[in-house]
């Protein structure tokens, strides 16, 4: 059998799907560019530049048990996290990362044709997964301010189900909670996808309990340093949960991912510390961009900042920091072809960013 019979084999409605852009690691970072890992300043992937809580590194390396499968039924997870969460464990379900929480909720709910709401410039997780499950994506494009279009999201009549990411990624501004339950009284699956939350404060959590067709998802990989070991959870309505958990792989959440959120939660004082730290340096580094002149910063509730490039081209000035390995994400998509998304580092990485979006503005 030659390579054309098996590629006739293939999901005809996979072979046109574009393939998701994910962030690559520094050493790989290093290799692409020159730059020793030591020099890369990764300001890409909005990751806590601070790491794990050292609770974490050290569990890992003690931990006994690696030979033993993970609990499935995530008993001790689950009840940690409805601790943290303030919701009741029959909520929660943990996933490897919230993009495989994504995945579930769309193969629990979407059969082929079924539609998805989107509002970009967004997550591209939630189109790639609907794509993936068979689903069509019904875009509703946000405003000028990135803020939701309410009306046309209630207009499409045959939507069943909506994702709102809030903080949104890649612009970092929130959806007023009220505007999010107008969009739950429609009756529609509403996920409010939260993994900025602990940089904004502002949660729905507490009303999933309340509202049969709401679901909130979080993530371990931004405030928790924990990007590497993939952990999420979603607070679910109790029926869907439970849905949720029969179709998940069985040991789909890894022990030392396990071990990591338990010790992270143990040292709940650390990782806000570092989310202090996080929070503080956004608001120096929208003040250095705002300064800049060239670059039209948005405001922020999320570890990163989006800059419309105002002067000068967007893509050449994310390739020049790429020479000098400074790395900050650039979409190329006609709502994002002017703009940079900057992930907030430490100070140090503020400074090195600004002097080098200053040199390259002068070379022009």
């Amino acid at each position: 059998m030659n390579t054309g019979d098996i590629k006739r084999m293939f999901r005809r409605d996979l072979a046109a799907l574009k393939a998701y852009q994910p962030i690559i690691p520094p050493d790989v970072l290093s290799e692409q560019v020159g730059v020793p890992e030591s020099q890369i300043i990764k300001l890409d992937g909005n990751e806590n530049p601070y790491g794990c809580s050292l609770l974490v590194r050290r569990a890992l390396g003690n931990y006994p048990h690696y030979h033993i499968y993970p609990d499935p039924e995530q008993h001790e997870v689950r009840r940690a996290l409805s601790e943290y969460a303030g919701v009741d464990a029959r909520h929660i379900v943990a996933g490897a990362g919230s993009d495989e929480l994504i995945d579930l909720i769309l193969r629990l709910f979407i059969e082929p044709g079924d539609t998805v709401v989107n509002c970009p410039p967004t997550f591209g997780m939630y189109p790639f997964c609907t794509d993936i499950c068979g689903g069509r994506t019904a875009d509703i494009p946000r405003d000028g301010e990135f803020n939701l279009d309410i009306a046309a999201i209630k207009a499409i009549p045959d939507a069943k189900v909506i994702f709102i990411a809030s903080p949104n990624n890649p612009t970092g501004n929130l959806t007023p909670p009220n505007d999010i339950l107008e969009l739950v009284k429609y009756g529609r699956i509403v996920v409010v996808d939260e993994a900025y939350y602990e940089f904004s404060r502002t949660t729905l959590a507490g009303q999933v309990p309340l509202h049969e067709n709401l679901i909130v998802l979080r993530s371990f990989s931004k405030w928790a340093g924990l990007a590497g070991l993939r952990l999420g959870y979603g607070i679910f309505p109790p029926f869907i949960a439970g849905q949720i958990m029969k179709i998940k792989q069985p040991y789909n959440v890894n022990l030392a991912a396990q071990v990591a959120l338990l010790e992270s939660l143990a040292d709940i004082q650390c990782l806000q510390d570092y989310v202090g730290r996080i929070i503080s340096e956004r608001e120096r580094l929208y003040k250095q961009l705002q300064g800049l002149g060239f670059l039209h910063p948005y405001p922020s509730q999320a570890n990163f900042i989006l800059c419309r490039v105002v002067e000068g081209d967007a893509r050449r000035m994310h390739q020049q920091l790429r020479q000098r390995g400074i790395f900050v994400r650039h979409f190329d998509t006609p709502l994002l072809g002017d703009a940079l998304r900057i992930s907030v580092g430490k100070p140090e990485h503020t400074d090195a960013l600004i002097r080098a979006l200053q040199e390259i503005h002068s070379s022009r």
